[in-house]
C-alpha cells in the first residue's frame, strides 16, 4: 500500500482493520496467530503537523462562492461540527427551529454499486446539536427557498431525484465552491475541524467538544484535537500577563493621579 502511494494514515487504518478481524479469528481458535504481528507501519504526521483548519475569512469566502443550494450545507457542516453523511441525510423535521436544535439520527453512506444507504450516524453517535440563531435563519432561507411545501421529511438537501446526495455528488459541489472561492487542497472534513477549534478557542471543555462532535469517548477528543488546547505554559503566561497588566495599570493610574 505504501508502494501504491496511499497516505500513512490510510495504511493505518487498512491494517487496524484486518487486524480486528485476525484477532478475532484468534479469539474463535480459527487460526493460532495473529500473522499482522510484527508488521511494521509507515510513519504518520503528528496531528498539529497534518490537520489543516480554514480560517474564518476562508470558511466566509467558500459559504459566497458554494451554490446556493450548497451554502447551506457548508454552513451545517462549519457551524454545527456535522460529518459529511451526517449533513446529507438531515431531513427538515430534524431542525427544531423554536428550540434552536438540530437532531442527529442518521448518516448517508455510500453502497454496493454507488447506491445510498441509510444508517445509524459513525460509532451510536447520535445527538442534538445546539445552533446559533444566524444559522437556523440561513437554514430556514434555504427551507424557504428551495423546499417551498416540504414536510418534516423531506431531505434537507435533495438531489433533482428527491433522494439525500450520494458522496460523489458533495464531493463535486465541494470542489466547485473551493475553486470558486479560489482555495486549495481543502477536504470537506475541514470545516469539522475549524467548528471544533472554535469551540476550543472559546474555552469549551473536552466534555462539551466531545458531545457537540458525536465522538464516542473524551479520549478521541483529546487524540485528535489535545494540541489546540492550551497547554500549562499557554495558561503560565496568561496568568502572568494579567498580574503584570494590572500592576502596570494601577503604577501607571497612580503617576496620573499623583496617588502613592
Amino acid at each position: 500500500m505504501t508502494a501504491a502511494g496511499l497516505a500513512p494514515g490510510t495504511v493505518h487504518t487498512r491494517v487496524q482493520n484486518v487486524r480486528a478481524v485476525l484477532r478475532g479469528a484468534v479469539r474463535d481458535r480459527v487460526i493460532a496467530t495473529d500473522p499482522s504481528d510484527g508488521v511494521t507501519l509507515p510513519r504518520r504526521r503528528r496531528r498539529e503537523h497534518a490537520m489543516s483548519i480554514p480560517t474564518p475569512p476562508q470558511v466566509g469566502a467558500l459559504l459566497t462562492a458554494a451554490d446556493d443550494r450548497f451554502a447551506a450545507y457548508i454552513a451545517i457542516c462549519a457551524f454545527g461540527g456535522l460529518r459529511l453523511g451526517e449533513a446529507a441525510a438531515l431531513q427538515i423535521g430534524d431542525v427544531a427551529f423554536l428550540r434552536r436544535r438540530v437532531v442527529i439520527s442518521r448518516q448517508v453512506q455510500r453502497g454496493p454499486g454507488g447506491t445510498v444507504e441509510l444508517r445509524a450516524p459513525k460509532h451510536g453517535s447520535e445527538r442534538t446539536i445546539v445552533v446559533p440563531d444566524r444559522l437556523l435563519t440561513l437554514l430556514a432561507g434555504h427551507v424557504e427557498q428551495h423546499l417551498a411545501g416540504g414536510g418534516p421529511e423531506r431531505w434537507l438537501f435533495p438531489t433533482p431525484t428527491g433522494t439525500p446526495p450520494h458522496q460523489n455528488t458533495v464531493g463535486h459541489l465541494w470542489r466547485k465552491a473551493t475553486s470558486a472561492a479560489g482555495l486549495t487542497g481543502l477536504r470537506l472534513h475541514v470545516l469539522r475541524h475549524f467548528f471544533a477549534s472554535g469551540l476550543i478557542a472559546s474555552g469549551c471543555d473536552v466534555v462539551t467538544v466531545q458531545r457537540a462532535l458525536g465522538h464516542a469517548s473524551a479520549t478521541t477528543t483529546l487524540n485528535t484535537y489535545g494540541h489546540l488546547w492550551p497547554d500549562a505554559e499557554d495558561r503560565t503566561r496568561a496568568a502572568t500577563d494579567g498580574l503584570m497588566s494590572a500592576a502596570l495599570d494601577f503604577s501607571a493610574d497612580s503617576l496620573r493621579t499623583g496617588r502613592r
